[in-house]
């Protein structure tokens, strides 16, 4: 086993799970010294009453300064702006953000502009450019997939310039996770298969990338145990108030890990894939991960052979030798999608060539690959890969990945790839 001579792991958010644990949530507050919270959500939350659930869960203990929906589908510079303006007009001392990504990072986004007192977001892009702890945060999850969580980063869409913003400090934290199943017992199941993807890819890759650590490791590996457990069951009885309680610390567990010791190329394609075609990212998840296993499988077969007890169980693990084991836990992650394919009603994509828009074209055209791979190439994530990767082989896997072809098990280095 290699030990790494020196690593970091850093996760200060206190994290509170449980069936009734949004009613912790005024004592979170209180604790941080805030009084007067601002609730930052999304419509679709809204609708579906999770922000009622929220409301009538912490009014007993703390006032609600104000209650804003207006989030929209890919966190906007102009949003995180104008809920700026809500916040310093409310008098409010603290964020309750209720939603998924999108939300997470809106509050976040918010949180830098009152804590700052400042005018422009823009300021403080990049990393390290906040200095000092920002205002109480109070972040639950309603999808049990992106662990934004426990993420010290933040993605921030400036539409007008056709930028995605990144945002990065351990001041972005969040002071406290809520995980409460309430929160996602409405989740169709096709959100439920895709968020659970996102947070098992999110895993999976923290435990087989080149800055993997033992703290890491371990929080992906329970991680994986519970995404592998519980998320079918789940997809067939939804009103599984444990399994959804289990997908949300999962997907927690995996934020943990993803933070600490980063991801790899299925997050390099994945994010390019989001940003060149707008396809949702725990669909590009679920569809890159056996492919980004199956790419770096000459570099860390024996890791991704560890990662098939947790998710397979006990019996596939022993009745598999040991060195198809690594060979097994792609089959299981294909065989996975194929199950959560069939229980979604064909919503859950198993391959690009299966997404298509309203019109019933493809959302992933063939010639938009080109595009896909340039973008790759200059994202961040693509150094923390086991394997080298170029602009070739990107291109290569992301044609697999459409048609939905596995690439050949006998990788020998970069470039060699040969499919058979």
């Amino acid at each position: 086993m290699h030990f790494p001579g020196y690593y970091e792991f850093f996760c200060p958010v206190n994290t509170v799970a449980g069936h009734q644990a949004l009613e912790k949530i005024p004592r979170l507050v209180q604790r941080l010294g805030a009084r007067r919270p601002m609730i930052i959500t999304d419509k679709g939350v809204a609708a579906a009453g999770l922000v009622d659930i929220v409301s009538d869960a912490i009014t007993p203990g703390i006032h609600i300064g104000a209650v804003e929906d207006d989030v929209p589908p890919d966190s906007d510079l102009k949003a995180v702006h104008r809920l700026a303006a809500v916040y310093r007009e409310k008098g409010c001392d603290a964020i309750v953000a209720v939603g998924g990504g999108s939300v997470m990072d809106t509050a976040k986004g918010v949180n830098i502009i009152v804590s700052e007192d400042a005018d422009d977001l823009m300021q403080f892009s990049g990393a390290g450019r906040l200095t000092r702890p920002l205002k109480p945060l109070v972040a639950v999850p309603t999808t049990a997939g992106t662990g934004s969580e426990v993420t010290l980063v933040a993605v921030i869409a400036d539409h007008e310039r056709n930028l995605k913003m990144l945002f990065t400090s351990y001041f972005l934290l969040p002071d406290a996770a809520v995980l409460d199943p309430r929160m996602t017992l409405t989740l169709p199941p096709a959100v439920t298969a895709a968020t659970a993807m996102d947070a098992l890819t999110h895993a999976i890759e923290a435990y087989t990338c080149l800055a993997k650590n033992p703290v890491s490791d371990a929080h992906a590996l329970m991680a994986v145990e519970l995404i592998g457990q519980n998320l079918m069951s789940v997809i067939k009885e939804p009103d599984d108030a444990d399994g959804r309680l289990a997908l949300a610390v999962g997907a927690n567990l995996a934020g943990v890990a993803f933070s600490n010791a980063m991801v790899g190329m299925v997050h390099t394609l994945g994010h390019s894939v989001g940003a060149v075609c707008g396809v949702p990212h725990g669909a590009c998840m679920a569809i890159l991960l056996p492919y980004g296993l199956e790419y770096n499988m000459h570099k860390n077969s024996h890791l991704a052979a560890q990662l098939l007890l947790p998710l397979a169980g006990v019996q596939t693990y022993a009745r598999t030798p040991a060195h198809l084991r690594a060979q097994q836990l792609v089959a299981v992650i294909r065989q996975l999608n194929q199950r959560l394919h069939q229980q979604t009603g064909g919503r859950h994509a198993r391959f690009f060539k299966e997404i298509t828009g309203p019109d019933g074209n493809a959302s992933v055209p063939v010639e938009k690959l080109n595009d896909i791979a340039d973008k790759a190439m200059g994202d961040g994530s693509i150094f923390y890969n086991p394997e080298e990767i170029d602009r070739d082989d990107l291109i290569m896997v992301m044609s697999h990945a459409w048609e939905g072809t596995p690439l050949d098990r006998n990788l020998v280095r970069r470039g060699s790839l040969q499919i058979r």
